[in-house]
This record gives C-alpha cells, sequence and structure tokens, in this order.
C-alpha cells in the first residue's frame, strides 16, 4: 500500500524556517519524481518544487526560488523541502505528490497536480507577520 506522509509543518513568524518531510512507502521510490504542492484558503493547488528521485533534477516555482531548497534522501525514501525566508503569502497546506518517471525539467507536468499518481494528506503552513 502507497503512502506519502508530510510532517514539519506549523506556525512560524515571517523570516523565520520550516524543513517538511516527505516519508514514501509502498512503490520503488527511485522510478518516481515528488512535487510538493500547496493550497491557500480559497484558491488551487499550486506546484512549489519537484526533484527526481533518479537523477536529482529540480524545479521550483518562481515564486519560492533562492528561498526553499528541495532534496532527497533516497536511502530513507524521503523529501525535504527547506523553507527560509518564509513570507504570510507562503501561508498554505503543503502536500507532497509522486508522479512515476516525472521529469522536473517539463514543468507544465512538473506543476500540474493531476499528472501525480499519489498524494500525502498536507500538513499547514502558518506565516505570520
Amino acid at each position: 500500500e502507497v503512502h506519502l506522509v508530510e510532517s514539519g509543518g506549523g506556525l512560524v513568524q515571517a523570516g523565520g524556517s520550516l524543513r517538511l518531510s516527505c516519508a514514501a512507502s509502498g512503490f520503488t521510490f527511485d522510478d518516481y519524481a515528488i512535487g510538493w504542492f500547496r493550497q491557500a484558503p480559497g484558491k488551487g493547488r499550486k506546484g512549489v518544487s519537484c526533484i527526481s528521485s533518479s537523477d536529482g533534477s529540480t524545479y521550483y516555482a518562481d515564486s519560492v526560488k533562492g528561498r526553499f531548497t528541495i532534496s532527497s534522501d533516497n536511502a530513507k525514501n524521503t523529501v525535504y523541502l527547506q523553507m527560509n525566508s518564509l513570507k504570510p503569502e507562503d501561508t498554505a497546506v503543503y502536500y507532497c505528490a509522486a508522479r512515476r518517471w516525472g521529469n522536473p525539467d517539463n514543468v507544465a507536468v512538473a506543476t500540474n497536480p493531476y499528472e501525480y499518481d499519489y498524494w500525502g494528506q498536507g500538513t499547514q503552513v502558518t506565516v505570520s507577520s
């Protein structure tokens, strides 16, 4: 059975940092790309970042470039999202998702939630001003 479990969310002041984790099980991790999406209240789910577990290639949305860093520990089947210099507009529920043979270089696919096979339950990130 496939599981994606996010953790690490919380409440932080603007300018602070959080590290989200996405622990995966039930599928061949190296065959998948892992994406992070976020959904603010009343808004759609948007792609934030993505990493290929096979070659480590990455994608970042313009809104988080230079502030967020995605990384993968294949030995632990876990992907991390280090979020620095957080802003109130980063407030959202953050989800990780897995797509088989995903390619972060294909931005249209990497940022399309309908292209992903499996999803976690989400973790809330709240940034206060």
